[in-house]
């Protein structure tokens, strides 16, 4: 449960601040729409009725995730389109506990030698916008208690509460909800519709904290090697090179 203060709003802003010193305004506008393109291109095809879920539309839909794009092949290799297309079913399926189906889905991809942190979280978000949220290893890292989730909140509240993976995207879920309500107020996830604001938001930030670490630690010849900001929120957010 989440009690007093959740959101660091001078950090958040602090971060919007610094945000808009390198990407427009506009641009963060259209990087909100490109998540609403990957939202439609999902629910087409995921949607209950949608055609059947066979190893073309699922390689499709994991070549939408950043952490998945490169691996879908070794994902549908590892598990079988039959049995991943019926955990995602399962997974996207409202009539059963939202945290039970989150941790069947993740079972099902337990022991993958490839990232399927992810996959739930943006299956589940991208597919049912308004209902779900995002969570990605950048936005809550609970190995490592980093993300941009972590640089917006406050210190003493528990990312990690819930238990499980099921339980702990229930959290991410409360604490997003905290960040969209407070940045609706204050200006600063007003760059898309309902989550999508939030989205391009966090994602900024985790980049801006990202060019922050890495050039501090890392040489001059490796900061180069660097992409522009924008280019690093749309590859985190899986927008950079959109499906034809």
């Amino acid at each position: 449960m989440m009690t007093g203060p959740v959101v660091d709003t001078a950090s958040a802003q602090e971060f919007q601040q610094e945000i808009l010193g390198r990407i427009s305004a506009g641009e963060l506008t259209s990087i909100a729409a490109d998540l609403d393109r990957k939202s439609q291109a999902l629910r087409e095809l995921l949607a209950p009725g949608a055609a059947r879920l066979d190893r073309s539309a699922l390689r499709e839909a994991l070549r939408w995730v950043f952490t998945a794009r490169r691996h879908a092949d070794q994902i549908l290799d590892a598990v079988g389109p039959e049995r991943l297309g019926a955990a995602v079913t399962g997974l996207l399926d409202p009539a059963t506990d939202l945290a039970a189906r989150f941790d069947r889905f993740d079972a099902v991809l337990a022991g993958l030698p490839v990232p399927g942190f992810d996959l739930p979280g943006e299956l589940l978000h991208f597919s049912f916008p308004g209902e779900y949220w995002l969570w990605t290893r950048w936005l809550w890292d609970p190995r490592t208690e980093t993300g941009a989730l972590r640089l917006v909140t406050t210190e003493d509240i528990d990312l990690t509460e819930g238990g499980s993976r099921g339980g702990v995207y229930l959290t991410v879920g409360r604490a997003s909800a905290f960040v969209t309500e407070t940045g609706r107020a204050a200006g600063f996830t007003g760059a898309g519709p309902g989550l999508f604001g939030t989205d391009v938001f966090l994602a900024a930030v985790y980049a801006v904290y990202m060019y922050t670490v890495l050039k501090m630690r890392m040489t001059a010849e490796f900061n180069r090697l660097l992409p522009p900001l924008p280019e690093l929120v749309r590859r985190l957010l899986g927008v950079y090179h959109l499906e034809d």
